[in-house]
């Protein structure tokens, strides 16, 4: 049983209140939250929270592409895999389940690849929001679902020129 102790904080975004999570200097989990009255709203200065928060809110404002930290990926051996390859979609892009599918050596595992997308703990950070089905936008398991899923996409095509 791990000891790392946890920390979370709270920022706003125009998605809503993101939440984001840290244990033994990683970030463990951004999801959407409603934060209860008196949680910690801001992170500590110079800390990986910190990090996370400045890049997140970066990334919204435009300024940031591509993230530069430290991620604890908790997951089957098979989620972790499909992250690290959501990872790799470039900023503006998207690719279909089917093509992540493939690319991992699975034709036909474009369901397995959405599985995994469902079960993304890291929101943004792994851009599951790049993942879309061959003739739609697929899913979105995070609250708001496609409509959180369109406004990712569409910060990102605006800012890319795309």
């Amino acid at each position: 049983m791990s000891t790392d102790r946890m920390s979370k904080c709270h920022i706003e975004t125009p998605l809503g209140t993101l939440e984001i999570t840290e244990s033994g200097g990683s970030i463990t989990s951004v999801r959407l939250a409603n934060p209860l009255p008196g949680e910690e709203a801001l992170p500590p200065t110079g800390s990986v929270l910190g990090s996370a928060a400045l890049q997140l809110k970066q990334y919204f404002a435009g300024e940031r592409r591509e993230f530069s930290l430290p991620l604890r990926l908790l997951g089957t051996p098979f989620q972790v895999r499909v992250w690290r390859r959501l990872i790799s979609i470039p900023y503006g892009r998207t690719a279909t389940y089917g093509e992540l599918a493939r690319d991992m050596g699975m034709p036909r595992g474009a369901r397995a690849v959405g599985g995994a997308c469902r079960r993304n703990p890291l929101l943004i950070l792994i851009p599951c929001h790049r993942a879309v089905g061959a003739r739609s936008l697929g899913g979105f398991s995070a609250p708001g679902g496609l409509k959180t899923k369109e406004l990712l996409l569409q910060i990102e095509r605006n800012r890319s020129g795309g």
